[in-house]
């Protein structure tokens, strides 16, 4: 059996609102990603997708528990520590018109975080313009600021400044919901392409199930920092067991009309009995 790239153990997360008060986000999350896995982290707005991800990312005050890497503890990571693991974990957030400097060339954008590894200059132009080609971006694109891009097209200079350096786990903090569903198809399509021919593993966080059941080989659903189900995206999606889960499936569109109609029936009957 493959040993789990990430695991997280036991995990809780809590944020000071005073001298003597705090405020628990996560509670007793578990959690493992395999290599070349996706796992998708669906729940609702608050629910603590977005803090478990950057506690992953060594962003968020881990109060209990254990995230492991590779083998390797990293939950209160040290500064040196921090900088290693920046190698191998990459993020890619929401908003790709905030998320990109406006001052700077795509080339330079992407030569960025290559540059500061080391990477020759010579080298570095070579690396950005293979970067251009696996997100289907033209070479060209290279000299041009972000802002002259449509969402999507941003979307795909984060994405290639994310796997600059080859990282291992790239953490996907709701990386199409500002995008039109038409986009969203192909950003989603090109996550697919990339980790079929890099074997990244990706935690991808979203409040829609449609988009998770779209990615993921494994789905964990949270509730109010905690998750309340996890398994198998097709076991999880079709067969939910928590009504937590349930409700998000009723709510989440589908093509059919007449499935459709039987979600909006089942999810006005999930509220009665609630």
């Amino acid at each position: 059996m493959t040993a789990p790239l990430l695991s997280v153990t036991g995990l809780n997360v809590d944020y000071r609102t005073g001298r003597r008060r705090s405020f628990r986000a996560l509670t007793d999350i578990n959690i493992e990603i395999a290599p070349g896995e996706t796992l998708g982290l669906v729940g609702e707005s608050g629910s603590g997708k977005t803090t478990l991800g950057r506690a992953v990312l060594g962003l968020a005050p881990v109060s209990a528990g254990s995230i492991q890497f590779a083998g390797n503890e990293i939950g209160q990571p040290s500064p040196a520590q921090r900088r290693k693991l920046s190698r191998d974990l990459q993020v890619v957030f929401q908003d790709p018109y905030t998320s990109l400097n406006p001052a700077m060339r795509v080339g330079d954008i992407l030569a960025e975080p290559l540059r500061a590894q080391g990477v020759s200059r010579a080298q570095a132009r070579d690396r950005v313009a293979g970067l251009l080609g696996e997100v289907n971006l033209p070479a060209d694109a290279a000299d041009r600021f972000a802002s002259e891009f449509s969402g999507g097209q941003r979307q795909r200079v984060a994405i290639a400044r994310a796997l600059a350096i080859q990282p291992r786990l790239i953490v996907c903090d709701e990386p199409v919901s500002a995008l039109d569903l038409t986009t969203q198809a192909r950003v989603l399509d090109l996550f697919a392409e990339i980790q079929d021919r890099t074997g990244v593993a990706y935690l991808f966080v979203s409040h829609d199930l449609a988009v998770i059941r779209a990615i993921s080989h494994r789905v964990a659903v949270m509730y109010r920092g905690a998750i309340v189900e996890q398994g198998p995206t097709e076991r999880v999606t079709e067969h939910p067991t928590h009504p937590y889960t349930q409700t998000l499936l009723a709510a989440s569109p589908v093509p059919d009309p007449e499935r459709q109609r039987e979600r909006r029936l089942a999810r006005l009957a999930l509220a009665a009995s609630a």
